[in-house]
């Protein structure tokens, strides 16, 4: 195997090695960045109450009249500066102002890597701006994410990167008109253990969750469902960078700790359990299976469940995605496509829907 900190120098080389805000995204830096630092929520003539807590909800934008679809913003959480890439679809652009809340999805990018390069791997905006949905991509402090409950040296603060998701959400609330019922998270790998902590321990927050290559982390580390919520877990069969069997043992590594793992199955397990669930159904699709768990349900209420999908022959990748993985990463599943599959769940549309 691999360590994890040859491959994560091979994906941020790799990152780093492109046009990182080319096009557009040239366009929302332009209006941006003039405004950093002159703009708070308390600017605003509807900005609510700030949150109770650590965390500051300073802006380094405010909206113009015709905001951009892309911008790359930043939020003060914590005494930080952290920064996150939006993605407004057309209509939100436009800045109608009948226009009704819309859904958001916060996307977690893998350790090693950025925003960009997530964007690039699984081109989820332009997914979810045909869905009317926003997306946010935060940047990770040193390209990664505290996923687990275990303080590192690295990462003193083991709920930093909680907090700043919840002052994230709040801010989008209150700025961009985020529907606050429809806040979803996804990610990859580390990013996806990072979505599946916040599907855990803040499933009031959200209204799913879905991770691709990413485990709940177990051990010192542990993370818990504490309430139901309907999460997604998408995998490669044969994942080289952290096995489907889970990583109870990881490697050490010299840059940042690796955090042990529960399986993939045991994963979704957790979220069925806590949830209600009744026993699973395995059913084989061309490319990959699909394991269901239905969650209990309210009176009158259809149940949501819990998903896990396997794909044949795959490796620690984005499914569907067209931008070659780095060396080691093992292939990519052109069976399934990761990006469709995940927004349908999420959002309870298409035929891989949440309830």
């Amino acid at each position: 195997m691999r360590s994890f900190r040859d491959l994560a120098l091979r994906t941020r080389t790799r990152a780093r090695a492109r046009a990182r805000w080319p096009g557009a995204l040239a366009l929302g830096l332009a209006l941006v960045l003039p405004l950093a630092g002159c703009a708070t929520d308390a600017d605003r003539p509807d900005a609510a109450p700030p949150a109770s807590g650590s965390a500051s909800g300073t802006a380094a934008s405010s909206p113009s009249p015709s905001p951009s679809p892309e911008v790359r913003a930043q939020l003060r959480v914590d005494g930080r500066t952290r920064q996150y890439l939006l993605h407004r679809p057309a209509a939100a652009a436009a800045a109608v102002a009948d226009d009704g809340p819309r859904p958001l999805v916060i996307a977690f990018h893998g350790r090693g890597a950025d925003a960009e390069e997530l964007r690039e791997k699984t081109r989820l905006e332009k997914a979810a701006a045909a869905r009317g949905m926003l997306v946010a991509f935060p940047e990770g402090l040193d390209h990664g994410w505290g996923a687990g409950t275990r303080a590192t040296e690295q990462r003193p603060d083991a709920d930093l990167d909680v907090r700043f998701t919840e002052e994230l959400i709040r801010h989008l609330v209150r700025t961009e008109r985020a529907d606050p019922g429809r806040v979803y998270v996804a990610g990859f790998s580390n990013g996806g253990s990072m979505a599946l902590r916040m599907a855990a321990e803040r499933p009031g927050l959200l209204a799913g969750a879905a991770s691709v290559s990413g485990q709940l982390p177990s051990g010192d580390a542990a993370v818990t469902p504490t309430g139901p919520v309907p999460v997604m877990v998408v995998y490669g069969a044969d994942d080289p960078v952290r096995p489907l069997a889970g990583l109870p043992s990881p490697p050490p590594d010299p840059e940042e700790p690796i955090l042990p793992t529960l399986s993939a199955r045991e994963t979704a397990e957790a979220f069925a359990a806590v949830g209600g669930a009744g026993d699973p159904v395995t059913k084989g699709e061309k490319g990959y299976d699909r394991t269901v768990w239905r969650l209990k349900a309210a009176q009158d209420e259809p149940a949501a469940t819990v998903q896990l999908l396997v794909a044949d022959d795959a490796g620690h990748t984005w499914p569907g995605s067209t931008v070659p993985p780095p060396e080691g990463f093992g292939p990519v599943s052109k069976a399934l496509n990761a990006t469709d599959t995940i927004l349908d769940f999420l959002t309870g549309s298409g035929p891989n829907h949440s309830r």
